[in-house]
């Protein structure tokens, strides 16, 4: 039996971005480094050290897509326990202009293809 999928988008993996985890007031929380597990045009699963991301965070995201910088806020929507001190927080996209949807679609493209090539090699 088959899992049926209830993304609106597929997810690729990617790494390194920098976030800020803001409350409702815009009063920054916390600062650091993550990682993204995997990211589609609609969210991100991201990784950290950082255990204090939950739901009534706003996550504000940096995401290097190869020389450009695109920023990011969304909504933390699910956060769970990762491996040892990590945890990961599932972020819906809020606000994305069209310039950051357009480098964010290129680099999911370049990333379908570079997952292609994986497969053909294996």
């Amino acid at each position: 039996m088959g899992i049926t999928e209830k993304r609106k988008h597929p997810r690729f993996d990617s790494l390194n971005l920098s976030y800020l985890c803001v409350d409702e007031k815009g009063d920054i929380i916390y600062q650091g480094m993550g990682r993204t597990l995997n990211v589609s045009e609609s969210g991100i699963l991201l990784e950290t050290v950082f255990g204090g991301i939950n739901r009534e965070n706003i996550v504000e995201l940096t995401i290097a897509l190869e020389d450009d910088l695109v920023d990011i806020k969304g909504t933390v929507v699910r956060c769970k326990a990762g491996e040892g001190e990590k945890s990961e927080a599932g972020i819906e996209f809020l606000e994305m202009d069209l310039d950051a949807l357009r480098i964010l679609k290129k680099f999911i493209n370049l990333f379908e293809k570079q997952k292609e090539d994986e497969n053909k090699e294996n």
